[in-house]
């Protein structure tokens, strides 16, 4: 769900008192709606102006940040480094923000900077503003082409947005919502009603607040009598006074473990259907629930043209081999050809120039049958016999060239499979770099005069409970480099059983594992493979020794031997307890 107004004076109220006088030290922009405020004492601030998640929090994810930061993280740089927070503010039930900020001009003359986050969907904006209120420079600047009633331009006074005319919910009075509730369409639902009339509601709420009026959230108007329209009354105000005492509580709404909506007051509606997690802040149920949604969408943004490429390759190659596996099919055929050139050898006294078929007894077979043997009319009986000769000769080579072709077909196929699978858990921009190297190494990219950054890329690391150290490949060539020369040759390998994924190396530096940390190691690479969603995973596990990788073999395919295996469930939440940061 977007964030809605009264959740944002809930984040709000819980960041002032973290916030304040708080020295930015840096600015990081990891994505393009996204900004991050360093703050003294190690504390991060995101601000996202993205259509999808517009926010603001403390987070404790680290994000990649690109080689070059874009121009308008360098205008923030120039401006805010160096400046402290006095407030944060938020309009009555707007979901807008301003972050006012003290600053020290480059000669050294104190003034006053603005941050204003628009955090309204598709229409979210972050926006920096000069101490008179002037604009100096936007995440997205909107002209007079893409709206003739209010432009966001450099150089222009700020003006927040419209009012929508509605009134305030925290303003209404009994006599007022009698009134309004006498006017309007009996038939209208309970939930309709309060949109249509209040501001600084959101859909949830509303369905909430007609789920305990009438025990459903698609109520309508008629079906309240004089009692309900009390009790209607009392649940609005109920919920008005929760915004005025600022009586908050970070809620995630689950579904089978997954995050389906956030709210910051108890949720009733769903029942049982959902379950109901609480978290210590506003903050942290923010990173929870908005974690796998950024990785999708870093994945869209970043390896959309990989997954692309990936894809249309895959998919050809899959075309080209059912093709190939119909002509190989023909092949085992060919034996017919052979008999028809025999028979018409042994029949060259019974045949005539111009013949179109030849019908003779089959010697082949028991109780030699009648057959008939189609004939080219232009060709003497001698030539078509040579014809049949030569079709099964072709026929009994093409089989030896499409076995060996389809091979390396469904060879290609399947490390394809392993890029995708790889971009699914790519995280940081040289994850991708990585793997875009790889496409092109293996031929399925154009390689261009264009050098792209390259950094040390480190595998991901986990430590065991038991304290072993964990390494996960992020990529099918670091995969090649984890196993086959960075690990000792007494180390663990992880793999699922016959399923794409990372390469594990448990490093045991001589000491024996215990079952605990084998289980764990097991859940890792469980976790990092196409089963990530699936429960009791086969993962095969094996010393290093026995891992070996077949000559000309594409990046992180290998062979092995003398394995065991452990069925693992993956757990997100182990993942995220034994990542070393």
């Amino acid at each position: 769900m977007p964030l809605d107004a009264i959740c944002l004076q809930a984040i709000v109220e819980e960041l002032r008192p973290q916030l304040l006088n708080l020295r930015i030290d840096k600015v990081q922009q990891p994505a393009r709606d996204q900004v991050i405020l360093l703050l003294r004492g190690n504390k991060r601030l995101l601000l996202n102006a993205g259509a999808n998640a517009p926010r603001i929090q403390l987070t404790e994810t680290v994000r990649d940040n690109p080689a070059e930061p874009p121009m308008f993280c360098m205008l923030l740089r120039k401006h805010l480094v160096g400046a402290r927070v006095a407030d944060i503010t938020q309009p009555t039930l707007e979901r807008l923000v301003r972050l006012e900020l003290d600053i020290t001009d480059d000669f050294g003359q104190p003034g006053k900077r603005t941050l204003v986050l628009e955090a309204m969907g598709r229409r979210s904006n972050l926006i920096l503003l000069d101490g008179e209120g002037r604009i100096i420079d936007c995440m997205r600047r909107v002209d007079a082409d893409m709206s003739a009633q209010r432009q966001v331009l450099p150089g222009l006074y700020y003006e927040p947005p419209a009012s929508v005319g509605r009134l305030l919910v925290t303003e209404e009075t009994e006599d007022g919502f009698r009134e309004k509730l006498s006017a309007a369409n009996p038939e209208r639902q309970l939930d309709a009603f309060l949109l249509d009339s209040y501001f600084g509601v959101s859909p949830l709420m509303v369905r909430e607040l007609a789920f305990r009026t009438t025990g459903a959230t698609d109520g309508r108007l008629f079906e309240l009598d004089e009692a309900g329209r009390d009790r209607f009354w009392q649940e609005i105000s109920l919920f008005v006074n929760a915004i005025k005492e600022n009586c908050f509580t970070p809620i995630a709404l689950k579904k089978d473990g997954k995050p389906e909506e956030f709210a910051c007051l108890p949720i009733q509606q769903y029942g049982g259907i959902l379950e109901t997690e609480r978290f210590d802040s506003f903050s942290a149920l923010l990173d929870s629930f908005y974690e796998q949604r950024e990785r999708q969408e870093r994945v869209r943004q970043r390896g959309a043209d990989l997954i692309r490429t990936a894809t249309t390759a895959r998919d050809r190659l899959r075309r080209k081999l059912a093709l190939q596996e119909k002509d190989y099919a023909e092949t085992q055929d060919r034996d017919k050809l052979r008999i028809c050139g025999d028979l018409i050898t042994s029949n060259l006294y019974r045949m005539e120039r111009g013949q179109s078929k030849l019908t003779c007894e089959n010697f082949y077979e028991e109780d030699c049958p009648s057959i008939t043997i189609q004939l080219d009319p232009l060709l003497t009986p001698q030539q078509n016999a040579a014809k049949y000769y030569k079709r099964y000769t072709k026929a009994k080579t093409a089989e030896k060239y499409l076995r060996e072709q389809m091979e390396i077909a469904r060879r290609d196929i399947e490390y394809l499979e392993s890029v995708l699978e790889e971009i699914s858990h790519g995280e940081t921009e040289q994850d991708f770099i990585d793997i875009r190297g790889e496409l092109k190494d293996a031929g399925f990219l154009r390689k261009q005069g264009k050098k792209e950054v390259k950094r040390a890329a480190k595998p991901r690391t986990f430590r065991t409970t038991s304290g072993f150290k964990v390494l996960v490949g992020r990529n099918n060539r670091q995969n090649d480099q984890l196993t086959m020369k960075d690990a000792d040759h007494r180390d663990l390998w992880f793999h699922t059983q016959k399923i794409h994924g990372a390469h594990v190396i448990l490093c045991t530096e001589g000491r024996e594992a215990d079952d605990d940390t084998i289980v764990e190691a097991a859940k890792l690479a469980a976790y990092y493979s196409q089963a990530r969603e699936s429960g009791n995973v086969p993962v095969d596990y094996t010393a290093v020794k026995n891992v070996k990788k077949p000559a000309g073999a594409r990046p992180g395919m290998v062979i092995y031997s003398t394995c065991r295996t452990v069925n693992v469930t993956p757990d997100e939440a182990l993942v995220k307890q034994l990542l070393v940061k």
